[in-house]
C-alpha cells in the first residue's frame, strides 16, 4: 500500500508543478510595459497552409524596451505576420515599411495596468483551482485504497501530506502572481 501512497504523492506533485509551470507561461504573455519576444508566444502564421509559431518563420529580436522587431526570412511573409499579429488582438498595430514588421509598445496607462493584472489573476485563479483538482483526485484515490485496506492513520496522514503540497503550491501561485503585480507597477 504505501508503494501506492508514494506513486500518488508522486504524482500529485509532478502535476502541481505542471500548473506552475503553466502558470509561468501565461504570465509571461501578459506584458508588464517593457517589450519581449514571448509576447508572440501563441500566435501562429499561415505558413503554406499550416499553423507555424512567428518564431519559426521569422528573426524576432528586442530594439529596446518599448520596441519588438520582427525581420521574417521570406518577404512574402511580412503580410501574414502582421495579419496573425492583427487577429490575435494583443492591443499593438504592426508597423510594416517593407522589410521587417516593427511593435511600438505604447507605454501603459493605469487603467491598462489594472486591467492586465487582472488578466494575471485569472490565469492565477485557474492554477489553484487546477491545483485544487489534483488535490481532489489524491484525496479520492486515497479514500479507495482504505476502502481496500489501507489503514486510517495512513490514509490521514496522506491526506495531510496532500494538503500540505496544495498549500505549498498554492502560496507559490501568489508569489507568482505578487512578482508579476510588482513588475506591472513599477514601469
Amino acid at each position: 500500500m504505501s508503494e501506492e501512497l508514494d506513486l500518488i504523492m508522486d504524482d500529485v506533485n509532478s502535476s502541481m508543478k505542471k500548473a506552475i509551470d503553466h502558470l509561468e507561461v501565461e504570465l509571461t504573455k501578459i506584458r508588464a510595459g517593457k517589450a519581449s519576444p514571448a509576447m508572440l508566444n501563441g500566435i501562429n502564421v499561415d505558413y503554406y497552409g499550416s499553423p507555424t509559431p512567428i518564431s519559426n518563420v521569422a528573426n524576432v529580436t528586442i530594439l529596446d524596451a518599448k520596441t519588438v522587431s520582427i525581420q521574417p526570412w521570406e518577404k512574402n511573409m511580412l503580410a501574414p505576420i502582421e495579419r496573425a499579429i492583427m487577429q490575435a488582438n494583443i492591443g499593438i498595430t504592426p508597423q510594416n515599411d517593407g522589410v521587417q514588421i516593427r511593435l511600438f509598445l505604447p507605454p501603459l496607462t493605469e487603467e491598462r495596468r489594472k486591467e492586465l493584472f487582472k488578466k494575471a489573476s485569472g490565469e492565477g485563479e485557474n492554477s489553484k483551482v487546477a491545483i485544487r483538482n489534483l488535490r481532489r483526485d489524491a484525496m479520492e484515490q486515497i479514500k479507495k485504497l482504505q476502502k481496500d485496506g489501507l489503514s486510517e492513520d495512513a490514509a490521514k496522514d496522506a491526506e495531510k501530506d496532500i494538503q500540505d503540497l496544495t498549500d505549498k503550491f498554492i502560496s507559490l501561485v501568489d508569489k507568482h502572481l505578487a512578482a508579476k503585480e510588482k513588475e506591472m507597477m513599477s514601469i
